[in-house]
């Protein structure tokens, strides 16, 4: 969400919303709302259409991100989600047969929205899907970075205004500052699932040799110094989405600016607790979040 000004608005973002749109619309709120998400108040901040539009972004990701996510098996999984690559190739050809899909092709025609980032994140989700997952090197860890949040940013500045290439950057910097914080907070959780998201090759690199087990890994004494490594790409994005943001319209970006303001507390608990308490557990609490999003949505 990445020296210029930085909003424009997006050609036949203003088409009406026909009637008929109305329950898909509110479908797909609802799967926001249940999510619980700390940022439905962030995405609330928009204008009408593009919280419409973000919702409906929100509850794709949502649905194929819970494919990934669920106890099934790996071949069930991968079906549902080659099931979700043929409903984007049936978005694009005017005939969505899920309301989460017509909620989002109409919010493609308002703003639109690149086809090739909604397969991106289900190809993201399919690196998810495995009964075991391995990173091999650091083009791969960017290769994941982009498809399961780089590419939603990309969906989302096209949304909220932001002229290319500056949208694409701010995508770019920001979604991978969050992703890596995630694989830096759930190191524990993703390894009693078979998930281990620290690339083989930077392991390597330390020292490190890999097994079967993550747990096995994450807990030789070398692994601090690969943690230390990717923590210091996520401070850098961070500071590169921060320099982008600091460049926009701020009320066009204040979504964003709460995410990652929001993660960034997240990331700043990890760094205070240091990393040979890898497995100790750091969350925002929901009060702060709340004081976070007030802060950047009315100031």
């Amino acid at each position: 969400m990445a020296g210029f000004d930085c909003v424009t608005m997006v050609p036949g973002r203003a088409l009406p919303i026909d009637n008929s749109d109305t329950e898909d619309i509110h479908y797909v709120e609802s799967i926001v709302r249940r999510s619980g998400t700390s940022f439905y108040w962030a995405m609330r901040l928009l204008p009408l259409e593009k919280r419409q539009a973000m919702f409906a972004i929100y509850a794709f990701c949502r649905e194929v991100d819970d494919i990934a996510d669920d106890p099934g098996d790996e071949a069930s999984k991968r079906s549902r989600l080659a099931d979700w690559r043929n409903e984007i190739a049936r978005m694009y050809q005017g005939d969505p047969t899920r309301s989460v899909s017509r909620a989002v092709i109409q919010a493609s025609k308002r703003f639109d929205l690149r086809k090739e980032d909604f397969e991106a994140i289900v190809a993201g989700m399919e690196m998810d899907a495995g009964d075991r997952v391995r990173i091999a090197d650091t083009t791969e860890l960017t290769l994941y970075c982009d498809r399961v949040a780089c590419a939603v940013g990309r969906l989302s500045t096209q949304i909220f205004g932001v002229e290319e290439p500056k949208g694409r950057q701010l995508a770019k910097e920001l979604g991978q500052a969050l992703q890596l914080t995630n694989i830096l907070r759930d190191l524990e959780e993703d390894a009693h699932r078979d998930r281990l998201y620290l690339p083989e090759d930077l392991l390597r690199a330390h020292g490190i040799k890999t097994t079967e087990d993550p747990m096995t890994v994450l807990k030789q004494p070398e692994a601090t110094a690969v943690f230390q490594q990717i923590s210091e790409v996520a401070q850098a994005r961070f500071s590169g989405a921060a320099k982008v943001l600091s460049s926009c319209d701020r009320r066009q970006v204040r979504p964003a600016t709460i995410m990652m303001e929001v993660y960034l507390r997240t990331f700043n608990r990890l760094m205070s607790r240091g990393w040979r308490k890898w497995a100790e557990p750091v969350s925002v609490p929901k009060i702060e979040k709340l004081w976070v999003a007030l802060r950047h949505g009315v100031i």
